[in-house]
């Protein structure tokens, strides 16, 4: 699988894969309805090393968690198209992300708030050596679960 730097000209491509997954509404803290150019401009923040997946499979952006002193931290967030999931792309993009935050020299990974009934995303975390190290009761409006805790995962690179 090719993963590839997010471009300027790869919109359409990151659209097609945040779309459904924001529309969704049930694993983003993102607004359901936001716009495509709000969606592109949160993924594309100038402070996000942007990837995409042979060519829209899935995307993922890779930054440092905090600034400063916590700046050895990175965090990341991963969506995969609807078609493409169950075919080891988010795997796929892990290993990469895994790959780009030690050559970053970052010292640890860390999710902030991953929704306890996203289940496949868990599974990939726990079997890539995330630690659940958190949890926020109720911190997320889910569709059709209503109130849905938040959790934290955390690994050492």
């Amino acid at each position: 699988m090719r993963i590839e730097r997010a471009g300027p000209g790869d919109g359409d491509a990151l659209w097609s894969v945040l779309r459904p997954a924001i529309r969704a509404g049930d694993t983003y803290a993102l607004p359901p309805d936001v716009t495509r150019a709000d969606a592109l401009a949160y993924w594309g923040d100038p402070a996000h090393e942007v990837w995409i997946a042979s060519g829209d499979l899935g995307s993922y952006y890779l930054r440092a968690n905090q600034r400063g002193n916590g700046d050895h931290v990175c965090n990341a967030a991963f969506a995969t198209r609807p078609a493409a999931r169950g075919q080891g792309v988010a795997r796929a993009m892990l290993d990469h992300a895994l790959g780009r935050a030690r050559g970053r020299g970052f010292a640890a990974m860390q999710f902030n708030f991953v929704v306890a009934s996203n289940v496949r995303a868990l599974a990939i975390w726990r079997d890539y050596g995330f630690d659940i190290v958190g949890r926020v009761p109720h911190a997320f409006r889910h569709p059709q679960r209503g109130p849905t805790d938040a959790l934290i995962l955390h690994r050492f690179l």
